[in-house]
């Protein structure tokens, strides 16, 4: 995924958007970009950075000197590199989006058909980034620009444009992923993480609702394009890539963990000593099933944070899996002999599930509950970067339904429902399964009913595509008229 910073202060921002930046660190591993717009000189000053052998603060730190201006934006992201710089007859920007282009060849193609160029390549691909500019400057002025963004792309895109005259700040036309307002005195700041505000002085202003388009400048905030009606924000932000103090929609990350954890712990059966997280996504989660419960919360994993942290995950994936084993260290004072209930995210490979099971036991676990803060992900994300680099049959739920049934089986739609459905024979004998392969005493997920009322907004407002298949649309059909 990734997650952005903008600012636009009365004095210098460069401080800003660096901090603020930084405070998305966990929502991207790959590239880090900061642009900074100096009115005074006229000039845009830009670094990039690869974020892939350390994190954000340590490439960027002793290049601040080197920015100077009142507005500027900043990002961390697991694909692309940006920002993006254009000259155009919209004038000099900056780009920086937040998105998941499924069509992006074929975008590619019809631009360099219609005789425009394409120069920014990452690892030898399309910048994704570069393409939403593309698209925005055959726009007459910026909002028919990123309408135009809306109609071609398929799958998101969230926005922060850097120009001459403040901030042009965009979120995806059905608000998948999502775009805050923060103010203090004589500033305003944007970002994908309420995270970044408290520290920086900044209130909670706006959310941006789906499709909305704002201009900020230090002196408020101009709303270009009304929010669409519809909406179809990403159930995995309280799920998995959400900070814990974040806000979404209005609605706490912390919080929708906390209360999933303890529905289930009023609802579980389970006889544990006590519960613990998987941290640090399921530790919200593993203190709501405590309390529910009636156990203790206690430490029995924790995440080695000096030189391992959130914000530097190798993108190749056998590195990856030797993070994920290395970072956590099990307490063995606290497992020995003990019936230990641990909350985690989720499934996605099942690959840090069997390291974590293995190495709890040989720590001394008596027995070893796991508990998972969503129902099993049966589909492969089409809408933003969570299983972007994952083909559904990687999934190991679509891997056992084909060892159930056959090849067929896993791709046929009305299969694929039996097992998304919460308590139907397929579906507990995937659970049961998965509970054998990778031995554990007992395994459950948690209901999509939880889920949806932790979250607090109405189903058809939350994205669960990848639990059960359904969206208010296709891919083909999303581009169709939601205003």
């Amino acid at each position: 995924m990734a997650g952005f910073f903008g600012s636009v202060s009365k004095t210098s921002c460069v401080a800003e958007v660096f901090y603020g930046t930084d405070y998305n660190s966990h929502l991207g591993t790959r590239r880090g970009g900061m642009c900074v717009y100096d009115s005074e000189k006229e000039r845009f000053v830009r670094k990039i950075h690869s974020l892939e052998s350390s994190y954000f603060r340590t490439k960027f730190e002793s290049e601040l000197p080197e920015f100077s201006g009142n507005s500027g934006i900043g990002i961390i992201s697991d694909t692309d590199a940006q920002p993006q710089l254009f000259n155009s007859h919209l004038g000099r920007f900056a780009i920086c989006t937040v998105a998941k282009i499924v069509n992006l060849q074929e975008i590619a193609q019809k631009l360099l058909d219609s005789g425009m160029h394409l120069t920014e390549f990452t690892s030898g691909r399309i910048n994704p980034t570069e393409v939403v500019g593309c698209l925005i400057v055959k726009g007459k002025d910026f909002v028919d620009g990123i309408e135009n963004v809306f109609r071609e792309v398929k799958g998101s895109c969230t926005m922060l444009i850097l120009t001459e005259h403040g901030i042009i700040a965009a979120r995806d036309s059905w608000g998948r992923t999502p775009i805050v307002i923060g103010k203090k005195e004589g500033a305003y700041a944007v970002t994908s993480e309420t995270t970044s505000f408290p520290n920086l002085g900044y209130d909670i202003d706006s959310f941006l609702g789906p499709g909305e388009i704002v201009k900020i400048t230090a002196d408020g905030i101009e709303q270009l394009r009304k929010p669409n009606k519809r909406c179809q924000v990403c159930a995995f932000l309280w799920v998995y890539y959400g900070f814990p103090t974040s806000d979404y929609e209005g609605r706490n990350t912390e919080e929708v963990r906390n209360q999933c954890g303890y529905v289930m712990g009023k609802e579980d059966d389970a006889v544990v000593d006590c519960s613990c997280g998987i941290p640090d996504s399921g530790v919200g989660m593993a203190i709501g099933y405590a309390a529910g419960h009636g156990v203790p919360y206690q430490r029995a994993i924790s995440k080695y944070t000096p030189t391992w942290p959130r914000s530097f995950t190798p993108a190749n994936q056998e590195m990856r899996e030797l993070v994920a084993k290395m970072k956590l260290i099990q307490n063995k004072a606290i497992l020995k002999d003990k019936k230990v209930l641990f909350c985690d995210d989720s499934i996605v490979r099942g690959t840090q599930l069997r390291d974590n099971t293995y190495c709890l036991y040989e720590a001394g676990a008596k027995e070893v509950h796991m508990r998972i803060a969503c129902p099993p992900l049966i589909y492969g994300c089409r809408f933003v970067n969570f299983t972007s680099s994952k083909s559904d049959m990687e999934l190991l739920t679509r891997r056992l339904i084909a060892e159930f049934e056959g090849p067929e089986a896993a791709q046929d739609p009305e299969r694929l429902k039996a097992y998304a459905t919460t308590d139907s024979p397929e579906y507990n004998k995937m659970v049961e399964h998965i509970r054998d392969r990778f031995g554990l005493t007992s395994l459950k997920f948690t209901k999509m009913e939880t889920l949806i009322n932790a979250i607090g907004l109405p189903k058809c407002q939350v994205c669960t595509h990848c639990f059960d298949g359904s969206s208010q649309f296709t891919l083909e059909e999303e581009n169709l008229d939601n205003e």
